[in-house]
């Protein structure tokens, strides 16, 4: 569902600006430090926003014993023009761009229900800014509309202008848009979402943005070798498919990258049954998927300078007689076998043809697949932190670079050799689960994968951990939060 806020850039004053736009509210920026300073970075004009206050904004940090940092709000009333409105001191901690981010998503929580909110802000990373704004004002609701609508119009004034400030909103724009559209196509329900309609949302997106698109049906996986799409999406009503988008920058290319993502749209775990709790976020099991189409989505309007293609490995993996079984043997895309020793480890199985056709078929100089892989992630690494994989240090240190200056960080854990005979199977090249009492379940995983990466430069990004939230924090919502999406927006565009 499209952000509704809208940001733009303002000059003037901060109470002038407010008196125009009939604001509600009006927001001045208070740096972190042992005696917060209010407007601190933010220009001499902030303080005539308190020019009608019978204290100091100072006096009024103390009072509330606020030390500005990220996200902090202190509140009061203040006479701007004819009339009392609201009037936030908000913390920008160091004004690095995680904190404008995390102030940013306050300020935005904090307007919902308002039509308009005047913010001075301080020097700094403003596109992380309108990020965190508009990614804090993201809502998914089919039904009634939210008792509190999200801020109408955020106006932010800084030293440098409108002018000059009008670059930095349009880039925090672009990124919290494809960022959403990663979060829409993860919360649809899977009663809607299957992999027909994950292909038709593809194909819209790739008409809005210049790409290239194609779509392999069931009987076009069977007849190329997709063993792994086609057996994942036996048990379902509604068959497999393999999306490609294509994205050619103006002039020539200086790398080709290829993009990987999961597309289980419910992930039922097959034969091997999930309970009732683990099914209830199975239909955000396709957020690395979601997160390529997005990212394919905004390479043009960022000037993205690679070649890129988007690969999403979509299906249902479901329960029924024509299921793939425990026991059963896949021939991957290029004729590698790998053993099934349980259905509820899919994702792995419909990467594999997704990356051994990338190697095979499209020649790239770099490939990075994410997804929603595996628990063991999630244990140990939490909500917060994307697991990293790699074959190339060149190739991890720019991706987390990119992870914690876009606010999707990764932690890098190994590739342990001395796990791989985990994933040795008696009857077929390698088995999908790992055996053998290693442990390291996203370490075997990615192993797995490894196998059909060939030897040019390769990542995976197991997100099975800040895929998805429970709970509001900063710029994060409830539900799909789009993680990996900026991640890979800010490495591609560097």
């Amino acid at each position: 569902m499209p952000i509704e806020t809208r940001i733009h850039g303002a000059g003037g004053t901060v109470s002038q600006t407010a008196v125009d736009l009939g604001a509600e509210v009006v927001a001045v920026p208070v740096r972190q430090g042992p005696v917060a300073e209010a407007g601190s970075g933010g220009g001499t004009h902030m303080a005539e926003v308190a020019a009608s206050l019978p204290f100091t904004l100072e006096e009024l940090l103390a009072l509330h014993k606020a030390k500005g940092e990220p996200g902090e709000i202190v509140s009061a009333q203040v006479r701007v023009g004819d009339r009392v409105r609201e009037l936030l001191l908000y913390g920008v901690g160091d004004a690095a761009p995680a904190d404008l981010r995390k102030a940013g998503a306050a300020l935005a929580r904090r307007g919902k229900g308002r039509t308009a909110l005047v913010a001075g802000v301080p020097a700094g990373d403003l596109a992380a800014f309108a990020e965190g704004a508009l990614l804090a004002s993201y809502e998914f609701k089919i039904g009634a509309p939210p008792a509190k609508k999200a801020l109408g119009t955020l106006a932010v004034l800084t030293e440098a202008g409108p002018e000059a400030d009008a670059p930095a909103i349009e880039l925090g724009t672009a990124r919290a848009r494809a960022t959403a559209l990663a979060r829409d196509l993860a919360n649809t329900p899977a009663r809607e979402k299957d992999p027909s309609w994950l292909a038709g949302q593809a194909g819209q997106v790739a008409g809005e943005a210049g790409l290239t698109v194609r779509v392999r049906g069931e009987k076009e996986l069977v007849d190329e070798g997709f063993g792994g799409l086609v057996a994942v999406g036996a048990g379902s009503s509604r068959p497999p498919r393999l999306i490609e988008l294509s994205y050619l920058p103006d002039g020539d290319p200086d790398r080709h990258v290829v993009l990987v993502g999961k597309g289980i749209t419910f992930d039922s775990g097959g034969l091997s049954l999930k309970p009732n709790e683990g099914m209830k976020t199975m239909k955000t099991d396709m957020a690395g998927g979601a997160a390529v189409i997005a990212v394919m989505g905004a390479l043009r309007g960022l000037g993205v300078r690679a070649r890129v293609t988007g690969l999403v490995a979509a299906a249902e993996n479901m329960p029924s007689g024509s299921s793939m079984r425990p026991g059963d043997v896949i021939t991957h895309y290029g004729g590698k076998t790998s053993e099934v020793l349980n259905t509820d480890a899919e994702g792995r199985l419909v990467l594999a043809d997704a990356l051994a056709y990338a190697d095979a078929a499209l020649d790239p100089d770099v490939v990075v697949d994410v997804a929603t892989l595996t628990g063991a992630a999630k244990v140990a690494l939490g909500l917060r932190y994307g697991a990293l994989f790699s074959s190339d240090d060149d190739l991890a240190a720019a991706l987390t670079r990119a992870g914690t200056a876009s606010g999707d960080p990764v932690w890098r854990l190994p590739l342990v050799d001395d796990y791989r005979s985990a994933i040795d199977s008696d009857v077929a090249d390698i088995n999908n689960i790992g055996r053998g009492g290693y442990g390291g379940g996203s370490i075997t995983a990615a192993l797995f994968l490894r196998e059909f990466a060939g030897d040019r430069a390769w990542a995976h990004l197991d997100i099975a951990g800040p895929g998805r939230a429970t709970a509001e924090d900063a710029e994060i919502t409830r539900g799909a939060t789009g993680f990996g999406t900026r991640l890979l927006l800010g490495w591609l565009a560097a």
